[in-house]
C-alpha cells in the first residue's frame, strides 16, 4: 500500500507487532514486552526514512535492547511486579506462639494478629506457648518457624 510515494506495507506490520506486545503487556502483571513495543514502534517511524526489512529490524532489535538496559534498573529501584501479597508477606514477620509446637505435631501461633498452624524449622524442638517466633518459610498452609532472637522484637 501506498500513500504520498510511501510504502505502508512493512510499516503496518511494525504497527500491528507494537499492537500485540501491548496487548500481551496489558494482559501480564509484570514488565514483559513493553521493550519490543517500544522497538516496534520506533521500526514503524524507521519505514519512513528506512526502506530495507533488514536495516528496520536492526533498528526494532537495537531500541528494544537499549529500552530493556535503561529500565530495567528503575524496575529493580521500584519493584514493580515483586510486592509481596498474602501469605509471601508474613516471611519475616515475627509473633508467638498460641499452642505449643512439639516434635510430634504442629502448633499454632500467632502473626500480625492472625493465627497460623506452625512447625518448628529445627527438628526436634518444642516451642513452648508464649515464646517468640520469627517466621523464616511456608509449606502450603503452615508456617515454618524459628525462635526469634529476642522478645522484644515480637
Amino acid at each position: 500500500m501506498e500513500l504520498f510515494g510511501i510504502e505502508f506495507g512493512y510499516a503496518a506490520f511494525w504497527i500491528a507487532a507494537a499492537v500485540i506486545f501491548i496487548i500481551i503487556e496489558a494482559c501480564t502483571m509484570g514488565l514483559a514486552t513493553i521493550w519490543f513495543a517500544g522497538g516496534a514502534i520506533v521500526a514503524a517511524i524507521s519505514t519512513l526514512f528506512v526502506p530495507s526489512i533488514f536495516i528496520q529490524i536492526v533498528i526494532f532489535l537495537v531500541v528494544s535492547i537499549l529500552l530493556l538496559y535503561l529500565t530495567k534498573p528503575l524496575q529493580a529501584k521500584y519493584r514493580i511486579g515483586k510486592e509481596k501479597t498474602n501469605v509471601d508477606a508474613v516471611i519475616g514477620e515475627t509473633g508467638f506462639v498460641t499452642e505449643t509446637i512439639s516434635p510430634e505435631s504442629f502448633g499454632q501461633v500467632k502473626v500480625g494478629g492472625i493465627i497460623w498452624t506452625a512447625m518448628s524449622t529445627t527438628p526436634g524442638e518444642t516451642l513452648a506457648q508464649g515464646e517468640a517466633i520469627k517466621v523464616v518459610g511456608v509449606e502450603g498452609v503452615k508456617l515454618i518457624v524459628s525462635k526469634a532472637d529476642s522478645p522484644d522484637s515480637v
